[in-house]
């Protein structure tokens, strides 16, 4: 393929490959010339011109297929109109010769066809340049149209049409030439021809004015005749014709008006002509009237569809403003078309044209016009319906009057059935659509819509009542907060009109419908809804026998109440059921007795009113099974199946009754058998296993006896055929935009069901008659059959294949294979072989059967057999049958039916199963994919080719090559025309594509041959004219792109898909969206830029519709335009993969996309304005780049979460988008950064549209985005003004945004988003003027008196469970607040008395501005609503623990509810309660900590200043307050419920087993709960006088270490567990000091208090320190592993000293606190148990921590182990003999550790000397000599010291000065002496070799005043007989620091301090031993000449220094000191 991409065609390499691969050798440099020559240099392609023209003009004659010559006539134009054009007059000439030659040989067809093809593209190309030519061109085309077949008339008026375009008015001349001759052909035998003549009159309109002025009505008459017999491609054309003639005959285009002067048609003209097309069709006006009569009068369907896309197409083209303009009129006129009486001659017919209505005004009103002039378009329709009703209250008036005009007046009232339908399914959309933008429409009462619904619900007709009960039900879904005043009226109407059969009937559709609709609404209706609806249904059923002209309607409107009840699903229906079960026995006879008795009763009346009403009951039962599946339990099913059997009794009885009463009872006995079947094929199997013979009896005779072959049932096995296999039954199974389904008969249950997505009207799609019953009778016969046993199934198959010969119905076909399928999927046998066997016979016949539904289910049943049986000698064998039959048969029925039955043999028993057929098949089905003489034959057998390639996977790759070559082959050669066939090929590659995998990345010479066929056959796929090819294409390419990415270009792939995007055709919409999701998933970037280039390079004469906002764009746009579900999602994700990977690089596009988008509802208001001239100058051309409507709510709501996926984005991108400073720094740099910061009055306005908008969604959405906002950017400091924040300048939007949440008719989800905003605004921190705070404040204080009001408050809109929502979320709000509130209350106590910041807090926020707002303020907004609150919320949190109990103890439950909740919604309400308990919760316990244990319920207002508990307690009991009667409970016992209710069942319920998807801050939350709660008193004592509570809880939250990673959860674990151990120790303490009081006298008794006793055993599970240690020793290892023996043993480990990091350093120091305080639980035996491990612990981390840093700081954990050890050293253990021993063990080992470990090692990071010496002397300090004056250990501790003495490190050695001074310090000198006596010559050597080398930093210098220092403590501590020797030490020392003066001016800075330092401490020294001095100095007078220069040089300094300083002013500082400092 390579040797084909070169500007020449290479001749050389075209001659050395084989026949059958050069048309694939040209089409491709065919390819490659297209993408060249545009983009080649001019001169070389002159160069080589008359070579290139050659070889092109050369390909002409050698019969090219139609790609080719698309292809080449495309290459040659282009050609020329790049290059010289001096010969394309010959080329031309010699196409035109070609076209004049007289051979008519099929050989010589497609040169002829290629000329034509060239003539048609030189003049689209080059138009007027060939003008003098044209007359003869064009007089040539049209004599050779004359004689030509087919695919030559076609291919002409292609040409035509590419003629008329390239040259526009210049071919005037021609014009009538042309018309006349192509409009003939409008009603071709050719559906193709047809096409294309429709689309060459179509731009033969634009200039021929003719067409739209005279020849209207002929133009119109010849449109309707081509419609008849027509195909879809045929009807889109043809109308696209109509519909643009229409339009342009109303408003013609401005240059044609201005050439000649026309006649303008007025728009009635132009509608009655469309209206006779779609009342009368195609017959014409001229007819006679006998002719009429022959046909039956009834207009053809494909006429009526097309007219109904003309009159689409028509409005379209018009334009969306001129809809608005113009709608009355338009809307009259459609609904005329349908209330005309040609238009529902029968009832089949006038549903079909409620459809067409319907559809045009969908189309129209749905897409075209914007939310403002939908709104408008309601009132209209509203109107419509209005003057309808009155119309009929007129007529019946008459009618009353005079009998006479009874028949007039009947038919009125049918019209107006019809008119009623379509406008009130329009208005029901519309309103459903608008969603709550629709509330205008409510609530003017001008408009009056609910009352105009209403009234229709009294309408004569069925099917108009249940329209408008349909219509009551979307307005009830858009806005839900009319749903329960709905329910009340219609309750309120039905009773008071009992009387009216019609009001029984309309307000119980009515009822019915609006609870269907309940589930779509989230908040729901109240309970007692439910219980209202029962109650009115029995009622009606009861009263149903006492009025014979009510009991029909009342019995039907009694059940359908009920099966509309069901469907508010088990919560609702689990309290009526009983009552249920009831009725549904009551009304089926009992036994067979009663039903004798009731058929020898009856009479025909009553049949029908029994039929139906147990047609009710079954479908209610239906609708219960369906919709409360959790309530069918076993006994629930035995309690159903009695009515259900006696229902199944009944039936075998009917026909007789039938027989005795009349056929007008058939009708309701259908009902009841569908209801039945209906009802069972839910139910499983088992459950009426007794009941199977009986059934299949009645199932058999249904199939084979019934006499319904009127209309034997095809809809429901269309739709049971595989969906792929559409593609032979024709494209109507597909999805179009236009589908329309036929429909036979209302069934009003429908009204009630759950629609599936997508569907917008249910009722009309239902089927009904007898259809839907062999429907369902095989539906049963699938599930019930396979259970049977087998001799009845043989008997059974027996009999249906004896019916089968004699009657050959479709039903029997169609039961077998609905049977075969149900055994494949219960993964069953197929019995015995009788029955195998007749079932073949059956299948068999059918694959022969002309019917090709049949022969497509036939080869389903045929696949399904085979995977029944599975056994290799039967698949074998129906395999050779299929290949003889196909070898033998010349006939296509047998060919298609066989050709199919192959593929799907291989489709259901696999690649593996029927692996040795592959080869036949294949080659059998590759011959018949040749045969060019049938279309049907190819189609079939590449069908089944594709299913064959598909499902045989990797085992097909030896076929591929042949496949391909033949795809390709058969791509080139078949005609267009023929798309099946094309469709399949698209099928075929697709497969293929799939099957090699991900194998095309490969560069193998096969491999590469296989890809770039692929992709030619992607190529031609993608230029077709089809759109179902187009779109197989798009999904081929699709696939390449998986799997071979590098080898798709996206560059011409994108653009195409942009185009596609404006596509009339959604299959083709769908594709291209599809596929551009998977393309932005990898290359969003790349697809942007594809787009925009497109824009850019459009030109004129693409219709698509990129602008600057780019692809983006326009699918935003089009989410406002598209309705189809699956195409939105896809848009949604398609944009989703853009954002993520784009919109952080180009945040302001994003932004101003969504900001576009979000304020359209404010712009819409300026568009309306426009002056009659501008009018009629731009309606024919509007302007495109305007989006054509103002964005929709929904696409609305969608930008606001984009703008919240942003925010995440640019969080997770950087955090310069956060930081003003840096942002503004980063934007000077370089202008191109973007950052979010700096469009935050952006992000705040977009958020206050969305959240102030009409509609409830896009509120919530806006919401959600300003609490983003506000939690991103709440501490973004304003750099121009130091310690504000920047959106403090926002304080008043964002309290604008919220205010109208907090209104009264706001639905609860709203107002409780709002509570939860606000309660972030407050606790942001933002807020800085109390007035503002004031204003959000009042809004939570507003909604809190909402939350006082009780459970039951009269005017409930909404589901209780709404209310729980929003109370408790106001209650959330406030908890979030008041602990906010109490943490700044907190740091504002601790600020003045710390100067330095606490570690604690990370979030500390600053006051900047402390004089805007005291610290306080919040907490005093708070305090005055706290008594309140702490009530409701210990209600809440009671509630709350109920909630969670376990549901076995569900009958504990309070009966009627607790505080928030009522019993019927408890499984909603928990979850609102998962959400808000844990602020709650902390907000209680700190409420608790700080008042609340002193305050009992009863007595809120007591005094609160008495502090003391045990005082307030009995305070309140002596004197209980007069006004309030005695509280019952004690404080104390009220305190011991509330912790009972927080610790048992709140904290350790929720903490032992937190679900996975708790978020973290309920954790924390809980977590800082507790630990506040433990800061008092009360709740000690309560958890240390219960030890097992404090295990419990201890375990807890080891278990919950365990499964919750943070270690922000983990500090605030460690701080609970330090509050319990110091609970556990106050106990303790308090318990030893009452034993010490009580046995003074006798001292051992303390000895047993605390954990262990006398034995010193610690139990698990019952020891409190047994548990803390478990806990913090997990702790320990999760941060340092090499701690856990297990882990230092393995071979792998290496221990390691490292820095912990920041938080873990946090955590380990706060575990060994813990740890060390943990022996003071004990008694002293049980400290002996646990002592060794706890040191070993601290031991351990203080040699793994203490490690040299650099700024030598002590880290955390050290300065923690070394506290505990003072703590541990210092315990008194001095008890007895036996524990001092051990005592005394402990210690020194410790010791002895310590000193190993503080040995220098080489290999490990430098050991931090100074904490392992500060440890030792710790020891030393606080051990008495005895336990460590051991000789081993002293040299031990001396050597460190010596050591330290010796270390280069200054800073060691003046630590170590420090640690020997306190030694030498020690009170017992027997400890100090050794040590003075070991170490002080030491020191003395130090200090006197300072002399020599002088110290030259701070620290060397702070190392010798430390050792001084030490030196001058031995000088005090001996005696007075040793001093001289010790000043004789200590003088000369320091007076040998002293400088000379000379040196001292030069001297460094540290020299001169040491001389300062010794000249003042020689000057102390003297006065202090006056005598010893004087002797040392007289000993040595060189000292003293020293010391006395160094003495004046001093003195001299000073008063120099005094004379220089000027005397002092006065005022030398300010006064006032500034609190900021500006600079």
């Amino acid at each position: 393929m390579e040797l084909a991409h070169s500007l020449l065609l290479n001749e050389e390499a075209l001659a050395q490959i084989t026949e059958a691969k050069r048309p694939v050798f040209i089409f491709e440099w065919l390819r490659f010339l297209d993408k060249v020559l545009v983009a080649a240099n001019k001169t070389d392609v002159k160069e080589k011109q008359k070579k290139l023209v050659e070889q092109l003009t050369g390909l002409i004659s050698s019969s090219p297929g139609p790609p080719t010559r698309k292809l080449l006539a495309k290459n040659l134009a282009a050609l020329y109109s790049i290059g010289d054009t001096f010969t394309v007059f010959q080329t031309l000439d010699k196409c035109n010769d070609i076209i004049k030659s007289k051979d008519d040989t099929s050989a010589y067809l497609p040169t002829k066809l290629t000329a034509v093809a060239c003539v048609g593209a030189f003049y689209e190309k080059m138009g007027r340049m060939l003008g003098s030519s044209f007359p003869e061109t064009v007089n040539n085309l049209l004599k050779s149209l004359k004689s030509a077949e087919s695919q030559g008339r076609s291919e002409i008026l292609m040409s035509l049409q590419k003629v008329l375009s390239g040259l526009g008015c210049a071919a005037a001349s021609c014009h009538r030439d042309i018309y006349k001759n192509a409009r003939s052909l409008l009603t071709d035998r050719a559906m193709a021809v047809r096409c294309a003549v429709a689309k060459c009159l179509l731009e033969l309109q634009n200039e021929a004015v003719f067409m739209w002025t005279a020849e209207l009505e002929n133009v119109a008459t010849l449109c309707f005749k081509s419609l008849e017999n027509s195909n879809y491609g045929v009807r889109v054309a043809v109308s696209k014709l109509l519909g643009t003639v229409m339009a342009t005959a109303l408003i013609p285009k401005q240059a044609a008006v201005m050439r000649q002067n026309v006649k303008r048609a007025t728009l009635e003209e132009v509608l009655e002509l469309m209206a006779t097309g779609f009342l009368r069709g195609g017959s014409g006006f001229l007819k006679s009237g006998g002719e009429m009569l022959k046909v039956g009068g009834s207009v053809n369907r494909e006429v009526r569809v097309g007219v109904t896309q003309a009159y689409v197409v028509f409005v379209t083209t018009l334009g969306g403003q001129w809809l608005e303009r113009n709608f009355a009129t338009f809307l009259s006129h459609v609904l005329d078309l349908v209330s005309h009486p040609r238009a529902t001659q029968t009832h089949v017919e006038a549903v079909y044209s409620r459809r067409c209505v319907s559809f045009i005004l969908r189309a129209t009103v749905g897409s075209l016009l914007g939310e403002k002039a939908q709104i408008a378009a309601a009132k209209d329709i509203c109107q419509a319906i209005a003057t309808s009703v009155w119309h009929i209250k007129k007529v019946e008036a008459v009618v009353n009057d005079a009998n006479t005009e009874n028949k007039s007046g009947a038919a009125d009232v049918s019209a107006s059935q019809h008119v009623m339908v379509c406008a009130l399914q329009e208005l029901g959309s519309l309103v459903q659509s608008l969603n709550a933008t629709a509330s205008p429409l409510i609530q003017e009462p001008s408009i009056g819509l609910l009352e105009t619904v209403t009234s229709v619900l009294l309408h004569p007709s069925m099917a108009a009542r249940l329209a408008a009960a349909w219509c009551l039900r979307c307005v009830a879904v858009a806005l839900p907060f009319q749903l329960t005043p709905f329910l009340d009226r219609c309750a309120e109407r039905l009773n008071n009109l009992k009387t009216s059969p019609e009001a029984v009937s309309g307000y119980s559709f009515a009822m019915a419908a609006l609870l269907g609709g309940v589930h779509q609404c989230p908040l729901g209706i109240p309970h007692a809804k439910g219980k209202m609806v029962v109650s009115i249904a029995e009622d009606l059923l009861r009263t149903a026998a006492q009025n014979s002209r009510l009991s029909l309607q009342r019995t039907q409107a009694g059940w359908l109440l009920l099966g509309a009840l069901m469907t508010l699903g088990p919560s609702v229906v689990r309290y009526h059921l009983p009552k249920m079960l009831l009725l549904w026995r009551n009304v089926f006879p009992r036994s067979l007795k009663e039903l004798e008795a009731e058929k020898a009763r009856g009479d025909s009346f009553t049949w029908q009113v029994t039929l139906e009403g147990r047609a009710g009951a079954l479908c209610a039962m239906r609708s219960f099974v369906a919709h409360c599946p959790e309530l069918l339990t076993e006994d629930v099913i035995r309690k159903l199946m009695t009515p259900i059997e006696c229902a199944m009794t009944m039936m075998s009885h009917i026909p007789s009754v039938i027989k005795a009463h009349g056929a007008h009872l058939k009708a309701s006995a259908a009902m009841v058998r569908l209801r039945l079947y209906d009802i069972l094929a839910l139910l499983p199997p088992k459950t009426y296993e007794g009941s199977f013979n009986a059934l299949l009896r009645e199932l058999v005779a249904e199939f084979t006896l019934t006499d319904n072959s009127a209309n034997t049932t095809t809809s429901l096995l269309r739709s049971l055929c595989h969906y792929d296999d559409s593609v032979l039954l024709g494209s109507w199974l597909q999805e179009t935009d236009h589908k329309s389904i036929e429909d036979q008969e209302h069934d009003p249950s429908s009204i009630y069901l759950r629609i599936p997505a997508g569907e917008v009207v249910p009722w009309s799609s239902s089927f009904g008659g007898y259809q839907s019953f062999d429907a369902f009778s095989c539906l049963c016969s699938w599930v019930v059959f396979p259970h049977v046993s087998y001799q009845t199934q043989v008997c059974l198959s027996k009999r249906i294949v004896l019916y089968s010969i004699v009657t050959a119905k479709l039903n029997l076909n169609f039961f077998i294979f609905l049977w075969l399928k149900g055994l494949a999927e219960n993964k069953s046998t197929l019995g015995p072989e009788e029955v195998r066997k007749s079932a073949l016979t059956l299948v068999m016949g059918a694959l022969d059967n002309p019917n090709p539904i049949l022969r497509c289910a036939a080869g389903e049943a045929l696949g399904r057999m085979a995977q029944v049986v599975g056994e290799a000698t039967f698949i074998a064998r129906m395999a050779q049958y299929s290949f003889d039959k196909l070898k033998s048969a010349r006939d296509v029925v047998s060919r298609t039916g066989h050709s199919l039955a192959l593929g799907c043999l291989h489709r259901y028993v696999g690649g593996i199963g029927s692996g040795q057929h592959l080869k036949t098949s294949v080659s059998i089905l590759l011959a018949l994919a040749q045969d060019g003489t049938s279309p049907e034959v190819q189609t079939w057998s590449l069908h089944s080719l594709a299913l064959i390639v598909d499902s045989s996977g990797p085992m097909y790759r030896g076929y591929v090559e042949p496949t391909l070559s033949l795809v390709l082959t058969l791509l080139l050669t078949v005609p267009p025309s023929h798309t099946e066939v094309h469709q399949c090929l698209g099928r075929c590659l697709g497969a293929i594509i799939t099957t090699v995998g991900p194998e095309l990345q490969g560069n193998g010479a096969t491999v590469s041959t296989i890809r770039s066929s692929c992709l030619v056959g992607c190529a031609i796929t993608q230029d077709h004219s089809d759109s179902l090819v187009q779109a197989a294409a798009i999904s081929c390419l699709q696939q390449l792109h998986m799997f071979a990415p590098r080898h798709v270009n996206l560059s011409s792939l994108v653009p195409s898909l942009c185009v596609h995007l404006c596509s009339s055709h959604l299959l083709l919409r769908r594709a291209a969206v599809a596929c551009l999701r998977q393309l932005a998933q990898r290359e969003a970037a790349e697809v942007c830029e594809y787009a925009m280039s497109l824009a850019k390079n459009a030109g004129e004469k693409e219709s698509i519709n990129i602008t600057e906002t780019g692809l983006e764009g326009v699918l935003f746009g089009m989410l406002d335009r598209e309705t189809d579900r699956k195409l939105c999602s896809d848009i949604h994700d398609t944009l989703g993969h853009m954002l993520s990977s784009l919109a952080v690089e180009k945040l302001s596009h994003w932004l101003r996309l969504c900001k576009d988008v979000l304020a359209a509802s404010s712009d819409a208001e300026k568009k309306d304005e426009m002056d009659d001239d501008t009018m009629f100058t731009t309606l024919g051309e509007e302007d495109k780049s305007k989006p054509s409507v103002a964005p929709r709510w929904a696409t609305r709501v969608f930008a606001a979460d984009c703008l919240c996926r942003i925010i995440m984005l640019c969080e997770n991108a950087n955090k310069v988008h956060f930081d003003l400073a840096l942002a503004r720094s980063a934007k000077l740099r370089n202008p191109k950064n973007d950052l979010l910061v700096l469009h935050l009055s952006d992000l705040i306005r977009m958020a206050f549209m969305a959240a102030t908008d009409h509609s409830n969604q896009l509120r919530m959405a806006g919401l959600q985005a300003l609490e983003d906002i506000i939690k991103k950017f709440a501490a973004v400091p304003e750099p121009e003004f130091p310690g504000h924040v920047i959106l403090e300048q926002y304080q008043a939007n964002v309290g604008a945004a919220l205010r109208p949440a907090f209104s009264q008719d706001t639905p609860s989800d709203i107002t409780a988003k709002a509570c939860q905003v606000c309660s972030t605004w407050i606790g942001s921190g933002v807020v800085s003027d109390l007035n503002d705070l004031r204003r959000v404040h009042n809004l939570l204080v507003s909604s809190l008196d909402k939350v006082q009001t009780g459970k039951g408050s009269s005017s409930q809109l909404y589901r209780e469970s709404a209310t729980t929502m929003e109370k408790l979320a106001v209650l959330k709000a406030w908890a979030e607040v008041y602990v906010v509130a109490m943490k700044i209350k907190k740091e504002a106590d601790t600020k003045p008395k710390k100067v330095v910041k606490n570690g604690g807090d990370d979030d500390d926020d600053d006051y900047g501005a402390v004089d805007e707002l005291p610290p306080d303020s919040l907490i005093t907004l708070v305090q005055p609503e706290l008594p309140t609150l702490s009530r409701l919320w210990l209600a809440a949190l009671k509630d709350y623990a109920l909630l969670t109990l376990p549901a076995e103890f569900a009958s504990q439950l309070p009966p009627d509810g607790g505080a928030f909740y009522t019993p019927e919604t408890i499984d909603t309400a928990r979850l609102h309660y998962r959400n808000s308990w844990a602020p709650i919760l902390h907000a209680v316990a700190l409420w608790l900590n700080g008042t609340g244990f002193n305050a009992s319920e009863t007595t809120e207002d007591a005094p609160a200043g008495i502090s003391n508990p045990q005082n307030r307690a009995t305070s309140i009991m002596l004197n209980p307050a007069p006004a309030t009667p005695p509280s019952t409970k004690s404080l104390q016992e009220i305190n011991k419920d509330r912790m009972h209710l927080i610790l048992g069942n709140i904290v350790i319920q929720f903490l032992c087993s937190p679900r996975p998807e708790e978020p973290v801050e309920h954790v924390m939350s809980c977590l800082e709960a507790l630990h506040t709660l433990l800061n008092s008193t009360c709740a000690r004592t309560h958890i240390a006088e219960d030890q097992l509570l404090g295990v419990e809880l201890l375990s807890v939250l080891h278990r919950l270490l365990l499964t919750c990673n943070p270690p922000s959860v983990q500090l605030l674990v460690t701080g609970v567990v330090q509050q319990i151990i110091r609970a556990a120790q106050d106990h303790f303490q308090e318990k030893r000091n009452t034993l010490n009081e009580e046995d003074a006298k006798e001292k051992d008794t303390s000895t047993t208090v605390g954990e262990g006793g006398e034995s010193g055993g610690l139990v698990p599970g019952k020891s409190l320190v047994f548990a803390a240690m478990e806990l913090l020793m997990f702790i320990l290892v999760r941060h340092m592993p090499h701690l856990s023996t297990k882990m230092s043993d393995s071979p792998s480990h290496l221990c390691s000293r490292t820095q912990l990091p920041e938080e873990s350093a946090r955590l380990v120091a706060a575990t060994i606190s813990i740890l060390s305080d943990l022996p003071t639980l004990c008694s002293p035996a049980g400290c002996m148990t646990i002592l060794p491990t706890i040191l070993f612990l601290i031991i351990q981390v203080l040699k793994d921590t203490a490690v040299k840093t650099v700024g030598n700081q002590v880290p955390l954990p050290v300065t923690a182990t070394l506290q505990g050890l003072k703590n541990i050293v210092t315990l008194p253990m001095a008890v007895n003999e036996e524990i001092q021993k051990q005592w005394t063990n402990i210690i020194r080992s410790t010791l002895a550790s310590i000193l190993d470990y503080s040995q220098p090692e080489a290999s490990k990071p430098i050991l931090d000397e100074v904490s392992m010496l500060t440890a030792i002397a710790l020891f030393l300090w606080s051990a008495s000599t005895e336990i460590i004056g051991v000789q081993s250990l002293q040299n031990g501790c001396m050597n460190r010291f010596k050591a330290a003495l010796n270390s280069p490190d200054p800073w060691v050695q003046a630590k170590c000065y420090q640690l020997l001074l306190s030694v030498f310090q020690h009170t017992n000198r027997a400890l100090a002496i050794p040590y003075i006596h070991s170490l002080a010559p030491m020191v003395v050597e130090k200090l006197k070799s300072v002399e020599k080398n002088r110290p030259n930093n701070k620290t060397e210098l702070l190392a010798v005043q430390e050792g001084i220092k030490v030196l001058e403590t031995l000088v005090a501590l001996g005696e007075e007989q040793n001093r001289v020797h010790l000043l004789a030490l200590l003088v000369p020392t320091l007076i040998s620091y002293l400088l000379n003066e000379n040196a001292f001016p030069s001297a460094p800075v540290v020299s001169k301090e040491l001389h300062e330092f010794a000249l003042q401490d020689l000057t102390r020294i003297g006065p202090l031993y006056p005598h010893a001095f004087k002797t040392v100095m007289g000993a040595a007078p060189e000292l003293k000449t020293r010391l006395e220069t160094a003495v004046r040089a001093s003195q001299a300094s000073k008063a120099k220094a005094a004379a220089r300083q000027p005397p002092p002013t006065v005022h030398s500082t300010p006064t006032i000191k500034l609190k900021t400092s500006f600079f």
